[in-house]
């Protein structure tokens, strides 16, 4: 019995939960959907970026925000970031294997978004003039 209760508390554990307080899926989930991780993962499913085309591609981004999502999606194993050795240094973040399939599900999402946009704003509008 012992054994049994053993496998399903590491099954647990290896699955996750994210609607547990203290489960790191959390955190992953927030690097994923906040705006910028969001939007980055976007542009990251086009190709390989270096930073600056990044930054025009994320409109609005400040450097410090980037260079902290891109920080938190390497952490995650989203994405890899290549220095090449020359001068000046070139730096480059692609999507790692696993960046592709989350990068799938987020284009999904913001797709949707943007299919829906017109019914999602009508509703903001009724629910202003309330």
């Amino acid at each position: 019995m012992a054994d049994k209760d053993a496998q399903a508390l590491m099954d647990r554990w290896q699955r996750g939960n994210v609607m547990a307080v203290d489960c790191p899926s959390r955190g992953v989930l927030q690097h994923l959907t906040n705006r910028w991780g969001t939007l980055v993962m976007v542009a990251l499913a086009t190709g390989p970026h270096r930073f600056a085309v990044l930054r025009r591609k994320v409109g609005g981004v400040s450097e410090r925000m980037l260079s902290q999502t891109l920080k938190d999606l390497e952490a995650d194993g989203f994405v890899l970031r290549t220095a090449h050795p020359v001068v000046p240094p070139h730096v480059e973040y692609e999507l790692t294997g696993l960046g592709r399939e989350a990068a799938a599900h987020v284009v999904a999402l913001v797709g949707w978004i943007e299919g829906a946009l017109p019914e999602i704003l009508a509703g903001q509008v009724r629910m202003a003039a309330e």
